[in-house]
């Protein structure tokens, strides 16, 4: 790594507690040993957990607060009383400069509202987009908006893709990762008008992506595209089927095999495939959202990750702040610009 990494964790954020936060800090500080942690919460519960990992102690600041944002937190009583919280301070700390990146398992909604209020967008991006990775027949893909935005508009689009490519070659370790736009059929003419226009503007431009056009909800699985671009309304939707039907086909499977004595001895044939199906699909192994396009990196963990989730989401954000991947952004945003005339092209349109 370039350099070493200052990460502000949110350490009562999550169904768990501090001490499942803690673990997988731990896990993420094992495989990069340089990192260091500002950790934000309630002393009284963090020292002790903390002192289970003396390693993780020593690279480890704590930053006291007893105020804390609920899970049934609305955005706007997190903006009105959260800015002393644990997930508020740990953002504040990323745009005083303290930290490189922000971690939290806290209250979506909250998270996104006081990211976008303490950060802001960055110049040349009219909305953030949340993005994460998912689980696909050719091993991961990236997806975005996820949810924070209902609406979106062609240049949104352009953006998020823009975003989503960036993301791809840090995560990924793609030079060119192929960009789709997700609609209800492959061919050019169909579609919303938005669609259509940002299809039309991302066949314009050389950056450091592939736009290989229009793809289908049936094939997000597939792994067709290394990215793969909606809108949040949509995006939210897609997320949910698929983690519902990966939990329904995990459910099924369980009950097939526990149906007779014979599907009790194939169980035991095929339980090594069946465990590295089981570590794909897991949610932890794939844990990590991100607010892409604000002033700062602001990563969401899922409330109830276990340690290896919460270690996968930081080990996300480490990735990410070591690779610089907002100064990406805004260079390969630049050069679109550049090429295409996006904001005017947009604005005409």
């Amino acid at each position: 790594m370039a350099r070493d990494i200052i990460l502000a964790l949110d350490a009562m954020g999550g169904d768990h507690g501090p001490e499942t936060v803690l673990q997988g800090a731990e896990l993420a500080r094992s495989r990069v040993p340089t990192t260091k942690f500002l950790l934000f919460g309630d002393e009284a519960r963090i020292k002790p957990a903390l002192a289970k990992w003396p390693k993780l102690a020593e690279q480890s600041e704590i930053r006291h607060t007893d105020k804390e944002i609920l899970g049934t937190d609305k955005p706007s009583q997190a903006l009105r009383r959260g800015r002393d919280s644990s997930m508020g301070l740990a953002i504040a700390a990323v745009k005083a400069g303290e930290a490189d990146v922000a971690v939290s398992a806290g209250n979506t909604g909250a998270l996104m509202a006081m990211a976008k209020f303490t950060l802001r967008t960055k110049p040349g991006i009219d909305r953030p987009a949340l993005v994460s990775m998912m689980p696909t027949a050719r091993g991961e893909s990236v997806m975005l908006d996820l949810g924070a935005n209902t609406e979106s508009t062609s240049e949104n689009l352009v953006q998020f893709a823009v975003m989503g490519a960036a993301f791809a070659r840090t995560v990924l370790g793609l030079e060119r990762p192929r960009v789709g736009l997700l609609n209800i059929g492959v061919e050019e003419l169909k579609g919303t008008e938005q669609l259509k226009e940002a299809g039309q503007l991302l066949r314009q431009a050389d950056v450091p992506m592939e736009f290989a056009g229009y793809t289908e909800g049936d094939r997000i699985t597939q792994g067709e595209m290394d990215v793969v671009v909606t809108d949040g309304f949509t995006g939210n939707v897609a997320l949910k089927t698929a983690e519902g039907t990966a939990k329904l086909v995990a459910e099924l499977m369980k009950r097939a095999f526990k149906s007779s004595i014979w599907s009790k001895i194939g169980y035991l044939f095929a339980r090594h495939g069946l465990r590295s199906l089981q570590d794909h699909l897991d949610p932890n192994n794939h844990n990590g959202a991100v607010f892409l396009g604000l002033n700062g990196l602001v990563v969401k963990s899922h409330g109830g990750a276990n340690a290896t989730g919460v270690s996968t989401a930081i080990g996300m954000a480490i990735d990410l702040a070591s690779d610089d991947i907002l100064d990406h952004i805004a260079e390969d945003l630049k050069d679109f610009e550049g090429q295409v005339g996006l904001a005017e092209a947009v604005g005409a349109q």
